[in-house]
């Protein structure tokens, strides 16, 4: 007899369906285990969501342990006639700035020439300027050259010195020459064009000069020259940049008090959301019965006593030792508060003691300093918080592991059934044959007996 290829065929009976049934049963192992999984990779999650909270804590108390933060200056400029940028040398100070002149460049128009494209240039030569600083340009003109090819020549080989054009003045054309540096100094002297050019070139006029100036300010009382209209050093560590001529303009140098304001704001804003991230996370919706995915987690309950044990600290070495002392206050439910009256008069009467308080005297010895190195202790390799995300990791990859040899027992057990179920199959067949068989024969034998 042929084998059974198909489960129920042998038998009629749904043997397929029940396969199906079983296997269906027998997954339901699995569904323990896969929530186990996505509990320990929710919890990865959650971890992911606190070590983000505590980097950015972590970014704004490194902001405050920085000492120059709190030598920072800000600039302000009453006037139009200069801008001024302060460097770390500058010292606070308010100083008044009268622009009598602002430095100009010089300039050199040749005689003139009748046309700007006709060859002036009989043999290879050199067109030679002179600066009233005793400094001397020479620059290399070739065998027919016209006041064009001068022109160009001038601004290809003079390094940036010199920047000539032509200019048509109406009764002809000169070659105009500027000094690229400001400054008298740097003012073009004179040339030699009209005695290089060739027989024959006809010139009109003479050349005209115009010299170049230095700037002229006086700062306090005190007049202060300048080839330059941008001034380094007259006033310790801000560079002024002259504008305009003819003004009187009033400087102030002080303390950048907003930046350092801003710092703290974002250090107890950076906090602030910090707990609310901790809250949800570790939060229970009594009505409901869900748990956040660090209820009851010892990890986080780490981080929160470390961070309250640091806050609530003393640094010593100041008047400012507690955070109460410059207008930040621990809240009942653990956030923290900010009076900016308090900071705003902490930043005027006592900056010393407010970079003392936030930065100490090291990296580590300011209230900054110890939030900076308390949260590096939680998120490196050892840490409480890493320690937690590689146990989750482990326990993800165990529960995977159990999966896989879960799922291969069910397919075994499945398969073991479908071989029974075919065993089964095959064996009613064969019975149901011979059932047939038989029926067949006692109606032949019954149809016998009647017929005699």
């Amino acid at each position: 007899m042929a084998s059974i290829t198909s489960l129920g065929v042998g038998s009629g009976l749904d043997l397929t369906g029940l396969l199906d049934q079983l296997r269906e049963a027998e997954q339901q192992k699995l569904v323990p285990i896969q929530q186990q999984v996505e509990s320990e990779q929710a919890k990865i999650s959650a971890y992911g969501q606190l070590k983000g909270g505590l980097s950015q804590l972590q970014t704004a108390a490194s902001a405050l342990n920085n000492a120059e933060l709190y030598e920072s200056l800000t600039t302000s400029v009453d006037g139009d006639g200069v801008r001024a940028v302060t460097s770390n040398d500058a010292q606070p100070g308010q100083y008044d700035v009268a622009v009598e002149r602002l430095a100009t460049a010089g300039s050199l128009a040749t005689e003139r020439v009748a046309a700007p494209d006709e060859a002036i240039i009989d043999g290879d030569t050199e067109l030679v300027f002179a600066f009233l600083d005793g400094e001397m340009d020479s620059i290399a003109i070739a065998e027919g050259s016209s006041l064009e090819n001068i022109r160009d020549a001038i601004n290809a080989e003079s390094d940036g010195r010199l920047n000539a054009s032509i200019i048509n003045d109406g009764e002809g054309y000169r070659l105009s020459v500027n000094a690229t540096e400001t400054g008298a100094d740097a003012s073009i002297q004179s040339t030699n064009f009209s005695d290089i050019l060739a027989d024959g070139v006809v010139t009109s006029d003479t050349q005209v000069v115009q010299a170049g100036q230095d700037a002229l300010v006086n700062v306090n009382g005190i007049d202060i020259v300048s080839s330059s209209n941008q001034i380094e050093g007259a006033i310790q560590g801000v560079t002024l940049d002259l504008n305009e001529a003819n003004t009187s303009n009033t400087i102030t140098v002080a303390q950048d008090s907003q930046a350092i304001s801003e710092g703290v704001k974002a250090f107890v804003e950076a906090f602030n959301t910090l707990k609310g991230t901790i809250g949800d996370l570790t939060a229970f919706d009594a009505a409901s019965g869900q748990a956040g995915q660090l209820n009851g987690d010892s990890a986080t309950r780490a981080v929160e006593s470390s961070l309250r044990g640091v806050l609530s600290g003393m640094v010593d070495g100041g008047d400012l030792q507690v955070l109460s002392d410059v207008g930040i206050s621990l809240q009942v439910d653990g956030t923290l508060s900010l009076d900016e009256s308090v900071l705003d008069s902490a930043i005027a009467n006592q900056p010393d003691d407010l970079a003392n308080f936030f930065a100490g005297s090291d990296s580590k010895s300011g209230m900054a300093g110890q939030v900076n190195e308390a949260i590096g202790q939680m998120l490196n390799d050892s840490g409480a918080v890493q320690n937690a995300i590689s146990g989750s990791e482990r326990r993800v990859e165990s529960f995977g592991d159990r999966l896989s040899r879960t799922e291969v027992r069910i397919e075994e057990t499945v398969e073991r059934h479908r071989t029974q179920f075919a065993q089964l199959d095959t064996l009613m067949s064969q019975m149901n044959s011979t059932s047939n068989y038989l029926t067949q024969q006692l109606a032949g034998l019954n149809q016998q007996q009647t017929q005699s």
